[in-house]
């Protein structure tokens, strides 16, 4: 079954995002209002160094009053390439610049209500440039084994859901699916 939009209008917009109202139509020909955010692309990336350790974030996310591991990640800019913009968060949040960057997937982390698309690519080498310029955005950057992935998930200390595949993603990549937590 598939559901037709009629039309949608903007309610409000701001330079992150809109919250649209949109005229859907049901597959038995009702209709219904139903609201819509249009969010700019998200990238993200990480670095997975020689030792099978990847580099995190520990941060505090207000809105849920919750901490986790999270990787570094931020809108795209207008005329940005998304591997740039990857690559830009990465260093402004945790000092490292990496090295070529792999696309590893992209995820819609909640299509029933958003538009979102996060982009998350990661690299096997970086180089530490400095202090991050955006040191608000975590309360510490760590890397951590790959191996603990799994756990971590489990234990919900990666509460966001895109982020939580890609770290699965990833482990499975580098370690196998044969891989010991």
């Amino acid at each position: 079954m598939q559901w037709t939009k009629q039309n949608e209008q903007t309610v409000y917009a701001n330079r992150w995002f809109s919250v649209n109202l949109a005229d859907v139509e049901l597959p038995d020909g009702r209709h219904l209002d139903h609201f819509l955010i249009r969010l700019r692309p998200v990238a993200a990336a990480t670095v997975v160094n020689g030792a099978n350790e990847v580099l995190l974030l520990w941060r505090h996310r207000f809105i849920t009053d919750s901490w986790g591991w999270e990787l570094a990640a931020g809108v795209v800019e207008d005329g940005e390439d998304v591997a740039g913009a990857a690559a830009r968060e990465l260093e402004e949040e945790t000092g490292w610049r990496p090295g070529p960057l792999r696309h590893l997937m992209s995820v819609e982390p909640s299509n029933g209500l958003t538009d979102a698309r996060h982009h998350v690519y990661w690299a096997d080498e970086g180089e530490y440039v400095g202090h991050p310029v955006d040191d608000f955005e975590s309360d510490r950057r760590e890397w951590v084994p790959l191996k603990l992935v799994p756990d971590l998930v489990a234990r919900g200390e990666v509460p966001a859901a895109g982020m939580a595949a890609a770290l699965l993603l990833l482990h499975h990549l580098r370690l196998g699916q044969d891989a010991v937590s």
